[in-house]
């Protein structure tokens, strides 16, 4: 093996791990202690930080440096960071032309080998477009949130609401208030960003849109984490509170939807599987399938029912056949008009 083609391994190998012992590095390589100490100090002169780690093996370990030395990438990392900066564009994190900026750097620096990889790898990320419109976040508003919730520091920010339609000012303003809360965890979905939250004032959990955020000065506060409700997954939780719910299901529950029911669907499984999002569906005959799904309200749960455009049989509760024939009598006086 040359000398650098042993640098880029003895780099690669630094890469993948906190703390190598010099004996286990110079197994790898197959090369003598001494050898690894000379490889090491050549590193060392272009730039990367290793640092030797003293005990019973002894070692190195590769820290951060003040300058950016030359990176390593293999071919499984290339093609991941292709596809993040690519589906940058659907972040809502204001860094949509840095990413296409860095993915040109970073092509322009590859072997052709892999260039011809990352020309290969070309899609388009698309947003949902019922969730609405995405809501742009600056980068320096995501890193001051990140930040507070790392170095789990009571957060104070004014909060905008005016547009909730629920006629409430933005928080500080006719002395109101900042929020005061114990940031939890940073969360994107579908291009927007959302704090999750211990409310201190209110003494409950809250999820908040970053967009409305305007940070204040911070007061220092440290607090001790608190445990989500449900078993701590912050996924869930998340999930839960958009469906309505207070918080997560337990396995094998109803979706977390406020309003849950079954109907029968004269339909064969394979038909409905495709439009059944976040239902189960089980077929019972040929033609026939149980579909269990959740909604908002009854009248809504209802409402969804109705795009399979086919018989339906409720099975349970009595408030989704209540729903049935609310909607009906409000159908039947649309169409009378």
């Amino acid at each position: 093996m040359t000398t650098t083609s042993r640098l880029l391994l003895l780099l690669s190998l630094l890469q993948s791990r906190r703390d190598w012992p010099g004996g286990l590095l110079a197994d790898r390589l197959e090369i003598s202690h001494r050898t690894v100490r000379r490889d090491v100090d050549r590193l060392r002169e272009m730039g990367y930080s290793i640092r030797a780690t003293k005990g019973p093996d002894g070692g190195y370990r590769l820290d951060a440096g003040a300058e950016l030395p030359p990176l390593l990438f293999d071919d499984d990392q290339v093609i991941a960071l292709t596809v993040a900066l690519q589906a940058a564009a659907v972040a809502g994190a204001g860094v949509e032309e840095a990413a296409l900026r860095a993915l040109t750097t970073v092509r322009q620096v590859m072997p052709s080998r892999l260039r011809h990889r990352i020309d290969a790898l070309q899609f388009t990320a698309l947003r949902d477009p019922t969730r609405g419109e995405p809501a742009a976040v600056s980068p320096q508003l995501l890193l001051a949130v990140s930040t507070a919730v790392r170095s789990r520091e009571v957060l104070r920010f004014d909060y905008d609401r005016s547009d909730h339609g629920q006629g409430e000012e933005m928080a500080g303003e006719a002395g109101r208030p900042p929020r005061r809360v114990e940031p939890h965890n940073l969360v994107t979905s579908n291009g927007r960003w959302y704090l999750v939250a211990w409310d201190l004032d209110r003494a409950d959990w809250r999820v908040f849109r970053v967009d409305r955020i305007t940070p204040r000065a911070a007061t220092g506060a440290r607090f001790e984490p608190r445990e989500l409700p449900g078993g701590g997954d912050v996924r869930a939780f998340v999930s839960a509170r958009f469906k309505g719910a207070e918080t997560p299901s337990a396995p094998g529950g109803a979706g977390d939807w406020p309003c849950t029911g079954t109907v029968i669907l004269h339909l064969p499984a394979s038909r409905v599987l495709p439009f059944a999002a976040d239902g189960t569906v089980h077929q019972i005959a040929p033609d026939r399938c149980s579909y269990r799904s959740g909604a908002w309200s009854w009248l809504a749960l209802a409402a969804s029912l109705g795009r399979f455009d086919t018989r339906i049989e409720v099975v349970e509760p009595p408030e989704l056949v209540a729903a049935f024939g609310e909607l009906a009598a409000r159908y039947a006086v649309t169409a009378s008009r």
